[in-house]
């Protein structure tokens, strides 16, 4: 699949590789375990949660549904054509080394699954992307720690960036200090989920403790002024994802989101889709959307598709043809 004509070049910096498990593929896998999938999806096929803690556990349960190497080549194959066909160009995405022990894989097969998906997709559509690790805040610091030490000890090309997810009201940023240190002495990439449910106060204590150079959500910082000057200033960027936000109930509406505040502020804010599925959205969905509530210009959205690229967990020689790339494709539109 081909992307339409004329649509501005996208990048995605804050997705989970489970989390992008469409309803079809997660039927598949059921089919091919002889596993009951119960109320995970409505009557439309979509899946059902209704809170947070629904969405958790319907999140778990598809994502048990991957089981083997070739699962996971499936489904990061399935999502890197998904968002190529809507113009994609780069596209990083979480993974979960606890997911893989929960499936009975190591950490190296369940690589060896995404990667062979992502590059399949690359060799059909062009597509660049990479992987970035995640350690899960409220498993403890001991957990993220021993995260970390799994991928320094199997290094991969594709694995460029390490990250911090789970719940951000539980154990302070402080505690995970080690685990970033150890993670950007290995050169690679720094960025942790905060100002999500956690305020300001939680974005500052990422910044302050963890060293990152980006954030995922980070919206909350709307609320201190003085955060949003230093985001500015320490040209943090902000992988913010609007429909993740509104299904979940941090704000209401598109019309109330920060996001066009945050850029007029002068943030670098991305725009992502975080667990496409289960928040009905996809990438090309948030980048239509959110231009068309705030009046956003071709020009503007592609700024924020340059500031994807910019903060990248990339080597700048792909960099550089990432941007000439976006260059081209929005003289020829």
């Amino acid at each position: 699949m081909r992307p339409k004509q004329n649509v501005v070049p996208r990048a995605e910096l804050h997705c989970h590789i489970e989390g992008a498990a469409p309803p079809t593929l997660v039927r598949k896998l059921a089919e091919r375990y002889d596993v009951d999938l119960g109320d995970l999806f409505d009557t439309n096929g979509n899946y059902s949660w209704h809170d947070f803690t629904t969405f958790i556990q319907q999140y778990d349960v598809a994502a048990s549904l991957f089981r083997r190497p070739g699962d996971y080549a499936e489904l990061a194959e399935t999502y890197y054509k998904m968002l190529a066909a809507e113009g994609v160009i780069y596209a990083e995405v979480f993974i979960s080394p606890d997911h893989a022990v929960k499936a009975g894989l190591s950490y190296n097969s369940y690589l060896e699954g995404l990667v062979a998906g992502l590059e399949r997709a690359k060799a059909d559509t062009g597509i660049e992307g990479r992987l970035v690790p995640l350690g899960v805040r409220h498993e403890g610091a001991e957990s993220v720690e021993a995260a970390i030490k799994e991928v320094i000890d199997n290094p991969h090309p594709m694995v460029t960036g390490f990250g911090l997810a789970g719940d951000e009201r539980i154990g302070p940023a402080k505690n995970f200090e080690k685990a970033f240190a150890m993670a950007g002495e290995a050169g690679l990439g720094l960025t942790a989920h905060a100002g999500e449910f956690g305020g300001a106060q939680s974005v500052k204590d990422a910044l302050d403790y963890l060293k990152i150079t980006r954030v995922g959500h980070g919206v909350r910082a709307v609320e201190d002024e003085a955060l949003v000057q230093r985001l500015v200033e320490e040209k943090i960027t902000l992988e913010v994802c609007p429909h993740s936000n509104i299904a979940l109930g941090v704000y209401s509406n598109l019309r109330f989101h920060p996001v066009n505040m945050l850029r007029q502020a002068g943030v670098r804010i991305t725009l992502n889709s975080d667990d496409p599925p289960f928040f009905r959205t996809t990438l090309g969905h948030e980048y239509v959307e959110t231009s068309r509530v705030f009046g956003w210009t071709r020009d503007i959205q592609k700024s924020i598709t340059k500031n994807a690229l910019e903060a990248a967990f990339v080597d700048e020689a792909t960099r550089a043809v990432l941007l000439e790339r976006l260059e081209a494709l929005t003289e020829d539109a």
